[in-house]
């Protein structure tokens, strides 16, 4: 997936969605290869109220590799099973409490 620099810039505060539709946060960085001209991973700032946020607690957000991103348009996509412990969005209500906690 080629990216130029106004590519690059678009991307900050996106939106990030995991393929099954659950709200992440928002890009607040993206680290880059300059020896490869490649985008190495994305830095995902966790919304306080998302399933994500109460994963990561107290800390900021997550570092997630650039391979798993699967789409770049008005939001952003990444692999959800990469994001281990994301409830799946079909499980029961105790399930999803049970993964989360």
């Amino acid at each position: 997936m080629a990216i130029t620099g106004k590519d690059m810039q678009d991307m900050f505060n996106k939106d990030v969605f995991t393929s099954k539709g659950v709200y992440c946060g928002k890009i607040t960085d993206i680290e880059l290869d300059i020896g490869r001209f490649k985008v190495r991973s994305l830095v995902i700032e966790a919304a306080k109220n998302s399933t994500l946020g109460k994963m990561v607690g107290g800390k900021k957000g997550i570092i997630v590799p650039y391979p798993v991103v699967q789409a770049v348009g008005d939001v952003v996509l990444v692999n959800h099973k990469i994001l281990s412990g994301m409830p799946d969005e079909n499980a029961p209500a105790e399930e999803m409490a049970e993964q989360t906690a």
